[in-house]
């Protein structure tokens, strides 16, 4: 009898201990802020005020280091020394976006620049003279053109667009393509680039449906598999979209227009250069620097498109940029691939600004070519 008062006393003060240890977890759970991922903030560090006392501890502090600063002309000469400091800082890094890798970003950059120039991993300048016997740049610019429709369907990022006629260029400069199969390289390029690219890259029996079936699942695996082995899985290159992005915010810096206008438009021009055989022989730095170009002249045609920062951040002068800036500006007036219109109806949405309808004049001033004023 007294070994079972015993073993009650004992089972009930371990379940008293229990319970005080679950109350003091569940307390500690409590006072943990609980964040949704997709709340987290950009900023690495951020601080949360522990309570109410000291939020008004720190305002007071703020306020007593305001009525210490030193009179107005010294203030204002930090200033001025302020924004000389940050305009020497690299534009990517003023942010405290940690995507946009800032502390490194000039290396990075650095290193994508000696990537383009890779002869191993460029498209030959004349392949179809040189390489296909079938194929001619009319058939290429309707492939293209097409495949940008098929991007449209299934909601694909341009990057997405960009690697995908990479690799359909750098195919054609190795292997002789029948044009019955041009088609099926320009589906299996796209299915290798959504995988590359693409959260939710859509998969085999979606190219082969957007085909109308011309093609079979084992026909469209067996193409991806002979475009992997000519490329060598070497499948992430520079392509115009990713100096666009740099580009583009060393364009807006002096823009007093509408951002978002700025970038569609540099975008619609980059997606046009893809059509014309022509602009393979161009960099994708240049394809780029040369849609800032003319987006800037497009925008605001009295003004010179150029200026020291553009120069800078691109490397290229706009002599340079002249050959490539006119091959895209015909292409802008249909004086180029008139008959090719999926791109030009998908900037005419509401969606990207109508910035396909866009005026422009027939013609760039030349000097605008010979000089830039900073």
């Amino acid at each position: 009898m007294a070994e079972k008062e015993n073993s009650g006393r004992m089972t009930r003060a371990a379940a008293k201990r229990k319970a005080t240890m679950t109350a003091a977890t569940d307390e500690k759970r409590a006072s943990k802020k609980r964040v949704v991922l997709g709340e987290l903030p950009n900023a690495s560090n951020v601080g949360v005020p522990v309570n109410p006392e000291q939020t008004q501890k720190l305002k007071r502090t703020v306020k007593a280091s305001t009525r210490k600063r030193k009179p107005a002309t010294v203030s204002e000469t930090a200033k001025v020394s302020e924004t000389a400091v940050e305009s020497s800082v690299d534009i990517d890094a003023r942010t405290d976006d940690p995507q946009m890798c800032g502390p490194y970003v000039s290396d990075i950059y650095e290193y994508i620049r000696q990537m383009e120039v890779n002869t191993k991993q460029r498209p030959l300048l004349d392949y179809i003279e040189k390489v296909q016997k079938e194929v001619n740049p009319n058939m290429r610019g309707v492939l293209v053109d097409w495949l940008v429709e098929v991007a449209e369907e299934y909601k694909l990022v341009s990057d997405t667009l960009f690697l995908t006629v990479s690799y359909i260029d750098r195919f054609l400069s190795l292997k002789n393509v029948d044009r019955k199969k041009l088609q099926l390289l320009g589906v299996s390029s796209m299915l290798i680039a959504s995988k590359y690219e693409e959260i939710s890259p859509p998969n085999v029996e979606d190219f082969c449906y957007i085909t109308d079936n011309t093609y079979t699942k084992q026909e469209v695996v067996k193409m991806e598999a002979d475009i992997l082995l000519v490329l060598r899985f070497e499948l992430g290159r520079p392509t115009i979209q990713t100096f666009l992005r740099r580009f583009t915010r060393a364009a807006q810096e002096d823009f007093r227009m509408s951002h978002l206008q700025l970038e569609f438009l540099c975008c619609y021009l980059s997606e046009l250069s893809l059509l014309d055989y022509n602009c393979v022989k161009f960099l994708p730095s240049m394809s780029a620097a040369s849609a800032i170009f003319l987006a800037r002249f497009i925008l605001h045609p009295k003004q010179h498109p150029w200026n020291h920062m553009l120069h800078e951040y691109t490397r290229y002068k706009p002599a340079d940029l002249k050959e490539c800036v006119g091959i895209i500006h015909d292409l802008y007036l249909s004086r180029r691939g008139g008959a090719l219109q999926a791109v030009r109806d998908r900037y005419k949405q509401h969606k990207f600004k109508c910035v396909a309808t866009m005026p422009v004049s027939p013609e760039i001033p030349p000097d605008f070519f010979e000089d830039f004023m900073g």
